[in-house]
C-alpha cells in the first residue's frame, strides 16, 4: 500500500483496491505525506499571540528593567494608545511574555522597604488582571 501510495496511486483508489476507509489509509501512509505533519499527542498546544493593553506606568517600568530579547522585542514593538492624561501600550506577544511581564514588574507594589506609589500599583493590578482573565480564556 506505501510502495503504491508512493508510486501516485490516489488515496480514494487505495481504499477502494484495500477495501478500508480513506482515513485508514491516510493513517498508514501520514507519515508520507508531503504537507502533513505527525501530531504528538503529548505535545502542547503552541501558545498563540494575544494583545493587551499595557498602563503606561507599567510600560515605563518595564522600559527600564532588563528584559529578556523576546520581552524587549515584544515592548519595543508596542503600539502607544493615548488615554486621557496617560498612556497604554498595546502589545501583541505570546501569554507566558505577559506573564514575565507580570513578574518583572512585581516591585511596583512595593514591599521589601520599597514604598508603593498607588498610581503605580493600580496600574499593575489593572494589567494583573488583564493578564489573569487572558489565562483563564486560554485554559
Amino acid at each position: 500500500m506505501r510502495t503504491a501510495y508512493l508510486e501516485g496511486r490516489s488515496i480514494a483508489a487505495l481504499s477502494r483496491d484495500c477495501g478500508v476507509s480513506r482515513g485508514a489509509i491516510c493513517t498508514a501512509v501520514a507519515d508520507l505525506m508531503p504537507d502533513q505533519t505527525a501530531i504528538e499527542e503529548d505535545a502542547p498546544a503552541p501558545e498563540l499571540p494575544v494583545t493587551l493593553d499595557m498602563p503606561g506606568k507599567v510600560a515605563d517600568f518595564l522600559r527600564a528593567a532588563d528584559l529578556e530579547p523576546a520581552e524587549r522585542a515584544a515592548l519595543d514593538q508596542g503600539v502607544t494608545v493615548r488615554r486621557g492624561q496617560g498612556y497604554s501600550l498595546r502589545v501583541t506577544a505570546v501569554p507566558a511574555v505577559h506573564r514575565g511581564f507580570l513578574a518583572r514588574c512585581q516591585p511596583l507594589d512595593g514591599g521589601q522597604g520599597v514604598q508603593a506609589v498607588p498610581a503605580q500599583r493600580k496600574a499593575r493590578h489593572e494589567y494583573e488582571n488583564r493578564v489573569s482573565a487572558l489565562v483563564i480564556e486560554v485554559r
